[in-house]
């Protein structure tokens, strides 16, 4: 989806300004599952790059969803916890799991573009 950066670990940002949504991707959702529960994070949590954010309970699997950027989580999805098929059905608009406030030193340039993205999963889906 255009608009969108997305990790090599299945989770996507929506940058506004110094802010940005952060969810995990159609394909990751599909791979996991129905999901029953989300551990969200805490409001105020410092979160790093590359590190577990929170996990994901799918039927069969619990997954971690990891920080696309380093920030400051400033809001999380609370619709989620009493609805966490959201992810399943909608994950880039209703399904997302936090908001975050990107740290100054921010760095999106390790991030795919959707085109980028789409040619990696390409690669994943052509190797199994």
């Amino acid at each position: 989806m255009t608009g969108y950066l997305y990790s090599k670990d299945h989770e996507w940002l929506k940058v506004d300004g110094r802010t940005g949504l952060i969810g995990i991707t159609d394909y990751a959702q599909s791979e996991l599952g129905d999901i029953v529960y989300v551990d969200l994070p805490k409001v105020q949590t410092l979160i790093e790059k590359s590190k577990s954010i929170c996990t994901i309970e799918a039927v069969k699997t619990v997954a971690d969803v990891y920080a696309p950027v380093s920030g400051k989580i400033i809001a999380v999805n609370t619709q989620i916890n009493s609805s966490p098929e959201l992810i399943n059905k909608n994950p880039y608009d209703q399904g997302w799991i936090a908001k975050v406030e990107l740290s100054p030193q921010a760095d999106l340039s390790e991030l795919l573009s959707a085109t980028a993205y789409e040619k990696f999963l390409g690669e994943i889906k052509a190797s199994h």
